[in-house]
């Protein structure tokens, strides 16, 4: 058993008991892949987490935020000692605390429209969308459809309560969630036909009271819980790990 670059013999160790799952073979499949995650808040901080103590070798990380006290409620990194700290930073140190043979890539910035030909997709096995920005989102979802690039996309996890109700399916077959509704109608204008999202189908909850944060330009902050981002983030990573240990055969989303 040799992992030469992308990681040493000794530290295989720690992901015996996922290979005495799934078998050497799956787990190289997603030991030898590289993904990027874009938006390390509540919902893709654990994606990173998931992905990195599964064994994904390299992981690319986009944001440009920092670290702040409202995070501590619900975004993984976030602690008082990393409060100030870029998200990107404070992520990557995390994950290579975790494993310090994966190769963490970190772009400190917000990816939209018009900065997207920095990025080139195609070097990445897989895309992971976690950021609040609508046109970020078609963006990606569209470049990702045009380039055979496997991707997920999350959907709101802000103003819920039950984790219980979370899905994964296409976009064309979600329901109740306002933002699958308009990602439906935008994509179906720009030509989108396919996209893998995660989901809720809780109705979402009015905050009972409004939100003061001097640091932000948004006036209609989502109110937000420990459980229900961290649950779509790890839902994500499932179906991330599942779909590369299958190799051609994608992880079929519900519904």
């Amino acid at each position: 058993m040799c992992y030469d670059k992308r990681g040493s013999v000794n530290n295989m160790e720690q992901f015996s008991r996922t290979i005495s799952l799934v078998g050497q073979s799956a787990f190289d499949r997603v030991h030898q892949a590289r993904v990027a995650v874009f938006g390390v808040g509540g919902v893709g901080g654990y994606v990173c987490e998931a992905l990195v103590r599964s064994g994904i070798a390299e992981i690319d990380l986009f944001d440009r935020d920092d670290v702040s006290i409202s995070n501590l409620n619900r975004q993984i990194i976030a602690l008082h000692s990393t409060i100030g700290q870029d998200k990107v930073d404070a992520m990557a140190a995390r994950l290579k605390d975790i494993n310090p043979d994966v190769r963490v890539n970190c772009r400190k910035m917000f990816y939209l429209p018009t900065n997207a030909d920095e990025i080139d997709l195609s070097v990445y096995d897989f895309v992971v969308d976690a950021v609040d920005t609508v046109a970020a989102k078609l963006e990606l979802a569209r470049r990702c459809e045009q380039g055979g690039i496997r991707f997920i996309s999350a959907m709101g996890a802000g103003n819920k309560l039950d984790p219980s109700c979370l899905r994964i399916a296409d976009i064309t077959k979600t329901s109740v969630c306002p933002l699958a509704r308009a990602m439906r109608v935008s994509c179906k204008k720009k030509g989108i036909r396919h996209m893998t999202v995660a989901y809720s189908l809780e109705p979402m909850h009015p905050p009972v009271q409004p939100i003061a944060e001097e640091s932000s330009r948004r006036k209609d902050i989502p109110g937000s819980t420990a459980f229900v981002p961290g649950a779509m983030g790890l839902l994500i990573a499932s179906h991330v790990v599942r779909t590369l240990m299958a190799g051609d055969e994608p992880a079929r989303p519900e519904g």
